[in-house]
């Protein structure tokens, strides 16, 4: 598939009704800081206000929207539906950063022919040897040298060819079922998950998970490529999850994700009145060694961080915006369960159904890099039906 597609992005309205509560109450405009096993630390004064809702209860902030810096668009967004899927995602688009991965040297793209990508060299590396040329390539020293080995790799005079994309063995069974693609290109394929369901198996046979989804997608378009998921989330939790389509995709999205520059930002409905416009959660994760599927705040845990803006007030709830700088297992739902404000529907940490019958927490954005040019890309997805009736419901209660 060709990566020349358009960005567009689709912005939101203020919403009519339930706004006059956002940010009202007199203990808005702080910072709250949420450190140690405690319940907080302390307030700062001077955040800024929260984010307002868009329309329809979906949540709008732009992010440093401009085009890309000339050369070949690095992907093709999505807005499309493998099988019947309830809503569409929003298409993806730069999210402002500079082109080339921090190197002005860097190669562009060349042509993609089949499983390979035709190069041609600028005029200055024509004639230069593989080790100078590598420089300007943004594949690792690895990859690289395994391509050497297998033939991937053939230099002849200006051009370079480069045996990225090969035929694989898909490694999971294909089940059909509903899937929402929000963007694809050749390098990357983002698929909005709904919730009840699984993005990989837990146990041994099990199936009907979003990797054999995404199997079934692969097969249906044609493409002979392993499923390999970048990021997980949880099974109740909906949002975008992140595919790499080939390993050297794959290796960059990992490096990525060790250097936490791929960010994910959620929204979540969590119980009454969060106190202060925004604030951060800075307390270690371990297992609850009473519940073998939980998770606590514990002092020899595993450092969590979580960021968090106010969207809007309601009576006895309040939905944020978070930022994870740690990627922990069940981290936005233990952390705000810690400071006794579970998630809306969570059971297993403290949350009432009155509202929702699943954890309120949604995917609302993936920002990440485009693994050869490096140039930021960003994609959204819509609330899923049922936290917006939720929302609905109290701006109207």
């Amino acid at each position: 598939m060709s990566g020349a597609g358009r960005n567009r992005q689709r912005g939101g309205s203020k919403p009519t009704g339930g706004n006059d509560r956002n940010g009202s109450r007199g203990r808005g405009g702080s910072e709250a800081v949420y450190s140690g096993t405690g319940a907080r630390s302390g307030l700062r004064s001077g955040a800024k206000p929260g984010f307002k809702a868009g329309a329809g209860g979906a949540i709008a902030k732009k992010i440093g929207d401009r085009p890309p810096q000339g050369g070949r668009k690095p992907g093709r967004p999505r807005d499309e539906s493998f099988g019947k899927a309830n809503r569409r995602g929003q298409v993806a688009s730069p999210a402002g950063s500079k082109s080339g991965g921090g190197s002005a040297s860097l190669i562009g793209m060349g042509r993609i022919k089949g499983e390979w990508m035709d190069i041609r060299l600028p005029d200055h590396l024509v004639g230069a040897p593989m080790a100078i040329i590598a420089r300007h390539l943004p594949l690792p020293p690895k990859h690289l040298t395994k391509l050497m080995q297998t033939k991937g790799c053939i230099l002849q005079g200006p051009n370079l060819r480069l045996h990225l994309f090969p035929r694989e063995n898909r490694d999971f069974p294909s089940d059909w079922m509903e899937l929402n693609i929000l963007y694809e290109d050749e390098f990357t394929l983002i698929v909005n998950k709904p919730a009840g369901i699984e993005v990989h198996p837990s146990e041994k046979g099990q199936r009907k998970t979003l990797a054999h989804a995404v199997a079934a997608y692969y097969e249906m378009s044609g493409q002979d490529i392993r499923i390999r998921h970048v990021h997980r989330i949880d099974k109740d939790t909906t949002g975008p999850v992140l595919y790499a389509k080939n390993e050297f995709a794959h290796y960059q999205y990992d490096k990525a994700m060790r250097e936490k520059t791929i960010e994910r930002i959620y929204v979540a409905l969590a119980e009454g009145y969060v106190e202060g416009n925004k604030g951060k959660i800075d307390k270690p994760i371990g297992q609850d060694r009473h519940h073998s599927t939980r998770r606590r705040v514990s002092d020899t845990g595993d450092p969590a961080v979580t960021h968090f803006e106010v969207v809007e007030r309601f009576d006895d709830h309040t939905l944020v915006r978070l930022r994870l700088e740690t990627g922990r297992t069940h981290q936005i739902r233990v952390h705000l369960s810690s400071i006794n404000h579970p998630l809306a529907g969570d059971g297993l940490y403290g949350g009432k159904r009155g509202v929702i019958s699943r954890q309120a927490l949604h995917g609302e954005r993936l920002i990440w890099s485009h693994p050869w040019t490096g140039e930021k890309q960003q994609i959204s997805a819509p609330l899923p039906d049922d936290i917006a009736q939720s929302l609905n419901k109290l701006r109207h209660k």
